[in-house]
């Protein structure tokens, strides 16, 4: 023949070609799969990533739970840090109240002290004016009488009070004998002089009389 193309004869004798065989081989494909739902592509396969999966099988970060002991464990230590900030505001407490006691104790001592000094600010200004005044000897022994006087007005203001003691009974607990003067004209034992006044404050005993007393032969003290 002098035709390339190829042809067939059907069972009526008519003659198809190889392209139409090929077209209708196609088309039955085509149906075929419509028929079956694959449209020409392949099934597919279950991978498993379609379903969930927890947090550890995928490599994620695990939530662990924490243990009793982990749990005491920041028990004790919040308990500790309270401690700890309880001790630190106690101890500052401490500090203030210890430097409050200490500047009361000053004022209070301070206050003592310019109550006690006070009443002798004025001896002290007699004393400076007799030191300057000019008189006899007389005028001089009595103004220093004034001032004794008024040393002993401010003893007394602070309840400091002499000891009695001439023409007493020696008392060992308020007197100390520093000698004795031997007489009959006094009985024994009399304080005769007194060459230190001693000092009280209220009943509590500041400092001794230094005194001599009556030694009488002709008695016996008791």
């Amino acid at each position: 023949m002098g035709n390339n193309s190829k042809s067939g004869t059907n069972a009526s004798g008519s003659s198809v070609g190889v392209d139409e065989i090929a077209t209708d081989s196609r088309s039955e494909t085509a149906m075929h799969d419509e028929m079956t739902g694959r449209d020409g592509q392949e099934p597919e396969m279950v991978t498993g990533d379609e379903f969930p999966q927890d947090a550890g099988a995928a490599g994620g970060p695990v939530a662990v739970e924490p243990s009793a002991a982990q749990v005491e464990l920041e028990k004790v230590k919040g308990e500790r840090d309270q401690l700890l900030d309880r001790l630190a505001r106690l101890q500052a407490e401490f500090d203030n109240a210890r430097k409050r006691e200490a500047r009361e104790r000053a004022d209070a001592r301070d206050y003592t002290i310019s109550n006690t000094v006070e009443p002798f600010l004025g001896v002290m200004d007699n004393f400076q004016l007799a030191l300057k005044a000019e008189g006899s000897v007389e005028q001089l022994r009595s103004g220093v009488e004034l001032i004794l006087k008024q040393m002993e007005e401010a003893l007394k203001g602070l309840n400091v009070l002499p000891v009695e003691s001439v023409g007493e009974q020696f008392d060992p607990r308020i007197h100390e004998a520093l000698g004795s003067i031997e007489t009959k004209e006094f009985p024994d034992h009399q304080v005769l002089e007194e060459i230190r006044r001693g000092y009280r404050i209220r009943e509590k005993l500041l400092r001794p009389a230094l005194v001599r007393i009556a030694e009488n032969p002709d008695q016996v003290s008791d």
